[in-house]
């Protein structure tokens, strides 16, 4: 079985957030979701785009 994509969770906290592109790069795989809670809900699509202006956000506000 072959896998097509990650999902990452308990990714409330952006100290981890950086692992997400060494994770993606070394396996070669997109990232799917992400979750960002406790709950099935808190689990959602993942965007690049988003999630670096949230990660340069907690640096630079």
């Amino acid at each position: 079985m072959g896998v097509d994509g990650i999902i990452v969770t308990k990714l409330d906290g952006t100290s981890k957030g950086g692992a997400l592109f060494s994770i993606s790069n070394e396996l070669e795989l997109p990232i799917f979701y992400i979750g960002v809670g406790e709950k099935a809900t808190d689990l959602i699509p993942f965007s690049p785009d988003d999630f670096v202006d949230s990660l340069l956000d907690g640096i630079y506000s």
